[in-house]
């Protein structure tokens, strides 16, 4: 589950999941419902291949996120379905979506950057916990 919140001129993202695959795929999600409104309707058309490497869990967060952020920035591409594996040398995902079409997609937010400002990733009695603030 992700949700955003607001901090000054910024957007936070929290997410929370049972176990880190989940949580970096909600991440992805929680991303792109950031840049579009209507997340829903970012059809699973295309596939695109990720490998970030990290074994700390907040930095890789952050790159994961910069990558998908740099997907939309450099091919307008959103996406809406992930499918992604963890382990010691980082992270691997399949995500898959659509290149942005105005006339169907409702772009809410100009994402600049993801920051480190208050970036964690942590264990939980129920999981996982992430918090990012995305520069809006």
């Amino acid at each position: 589950m992700y949700e955003t919140f607001e901090h000054t001129a910024d957007l936070g993202l929290r997410v929370t999941a049972a176990d880190l695959p989940t949580l970096f795929a909600e991440a992805g999600r929680g991303l792109t419902s950031i840049i579009v409104a209507n997340l829903d309707d970012v059809r699973p058309v295309r596939e695109m291949s990720f490998a970030v490497p990290g074994t700390q869990l907040d930095e890789l967060l952050f790159d994961w996120l910069d990558e998908l952020l740099y997907a939309f920035e450099t091919q307008r591409l959103l996406f809406a379905e992930f499918d992604v594996s963890v382990d010691d040398a980082g992270l691997k995902a399949a995500a898959r979506g659509e290149t942005a079409d105005e006339t169907r997609h409702r772009l809410e937010h100009e994402v600049k950057a993801i920051t480190y400002h208050g970036l964690k990733v942590e264990r939980t009695p129920e999981g996982y916990l992430a918090e990012v603030i995305v520069d809006i």
